[in-house]
């Protein structure tokens, strides 16, 4: 896509992101000077090592952290997000129906409108059947689609997913990388998506943000052109993931 088309639909931008602590009497670097675009419509997956800070940068984006330094811009004036956490975050006194429709419900819209919503979602995360159940009667998988779903109900301009998969088992993680896109392709938001996972990122990616080792910083950019369905033993898939693990640490 040429530039200047896509400086017209940035959402966010980020300049100079720094976040710092302090413990014990010293000052703890997490985040050092990082700076991305994030563009409508995009599928951006921020990649790098455990503990390196994505999910610091992550937060700062929310408005969960303020930066020690540099700004986070959204283009629109609003910082309308929905989040999905690593760990499934939904409430265990709520059914389904109840954890979906909640943000809708604390805005005052009303019942009919808000299930009306709330319904389509949980048949869109392919969870009909399932409205009047509770979280303790769900797998793991299923806990996160219903935050997926809570989280599309928000309305949001940008998903947030914060290494929503990692706890999942590996058949199940498949399962629901080829969730968020069908689901992602029919709703069609902003989506930035944190993982220490390589595969995972090429998988989803239409951008990937390498970051380094903590302080995270932004170590290379990664254009992903593939097409969608995506094949994990296409050779260009390959090529792609050697070229990302060829500059990092993680591991495969």
């Amino acid at each position: 896509m040429p530039v200047d088309e896509r400086k017209e639909s940035v959402k966010l931008r980020v300049r100079s992101a720094a976040k710092s602590f302090s413990a014990r009497k010293e000052i703890f670097e997490a985040v050092n000077d990082v700076s991305l675009d994030v563009y409508e419509n995009e599928f951006l997956v921020i990649l790098g090592p455990g503990q390196c800070g994505k999910s610091v940068l992550l937060n700062m984006i929310s408005g969960l952290e303020t930066p020690t330094a540099g700004t986070i811009e959204f283009t629109g004036g609003n910082r309308n997000l929905g989040f999905v956490f690593q760990k499934t975050a939904v409430f265990p006194w709520k059914t389904v129906m109840e954890n979906v429709e909640l943000a809708p419900q604390i805005r005052g819209v009303s019942k009919a409108e808000r299930r009306k919503k709330a319904q389509y979602l949980i048949e869109l995360v392919g969870l009909a059947g399932f409205e009047s159940a509770y979280p303790r009667q769900l797998s793991g998988g299923m806990k996160q689609r219903v935050g997926i779903a809570r989280a599309y109900c928000s309305d949001p301009d940008i998903l947030l997913m914060d290494e929503p998969f990692g706890a999942l088992d590996a058949q199940t993680r498949y399962q629901m990388e080829e969730e968020v896109l069908r689901i992602w392709e029919k709703e069609k938001r902003t989506v930035i998506f944190v993982t220490n996972n390589i595969e995972e990122a090429v998988y989803l990616g239409d951008r990937i943000i390498l970051l380094s080792e903590c302080p995270a910083r932004v170590k290379a950019v990664y254009p992903i052109d593939l097409p969608r369905p995506r094949n994990q033993i296409d050779p260009a898939f390959l090529r792609i993931r050697e070229s990302i693990e060829a500059n990092t640490d993680l591991a495969l």
